[in-house]
């Protein structure tokens, strides 16, 4: 399909870009959305930051026949992993940390790590949930981009039974 033909590196951008634009929506406090979409709307920044950007990347990639996990796809989730993480630490500096469903946006990281009151944040507590993000998106993005991969390669098919009449699944 001539849609799904992207270089490596503009994969990587358009994966990074789905990311930020997920966190940046993770900014927002739950409670702004009216009625059912108080819940929808931030299970979409979700996928937006989760699901997507590796899934996205590794289907339009461009490859050859033979190649179904070269060295380059193997590395392809842990770089865009590193690079979303950087963008995460930014955004968390600058405009603040996601927000789950009943929490309201208390400001930047930056912020918060030299105030005095209830809003006060540890550096260890902020180190903490970077740790927690990095292993999730680190693992969570390798192993998006293999399936991805494997699924889009014709790892899944198969034939049987293995004789005459064979039929490919």
């Amino acid at each position: 399909m001539l849609f799904n033909k992207v270089s490596y590196r503009r994969g990587i951008i358009e994966g990074v870009i789905i990311y930020a634009l997920g966190r940046l929506g993770a900014l927002i406090t739950p409670a702004f959305f009216p009625d059912w979409t108080f819940v929808a709307i931030p299970l979409l920044f979700l996928v937006f930051q989760y699901i997507l950007p590796p899934v996205w990347a590794a289907r339009r990639m461009t490859s050859t026949k033979r190649e179904r996990l070269s060295k380059r796809f193997w590395l392809l989730g842990p770089r865009i992993a590193a690079i979303c993480l950087a963008f995460d630490i930014v955004i968390s500096l600058c405009c603040g940390l996601p927000l789950t469903m009943f929490e309201v946006q208390q400001g930047p990281v930056l912020v918060r790590l030299f105030a005095h009151d209830a809003s006060h944040l540890s550096l260890l507590d902020y180190g903490l949930y970077e740790m927690r993000t990095a292993v999730f998106l680190f693992v969570f993005y390798t192993i998006a981009v293999l399936c991805t991969r494997l699924a889009g390669g014709g790892f899944l098919r198969f034939t049987m039974p293995s004789g005459g009449n064979r039929v490919t699944l």
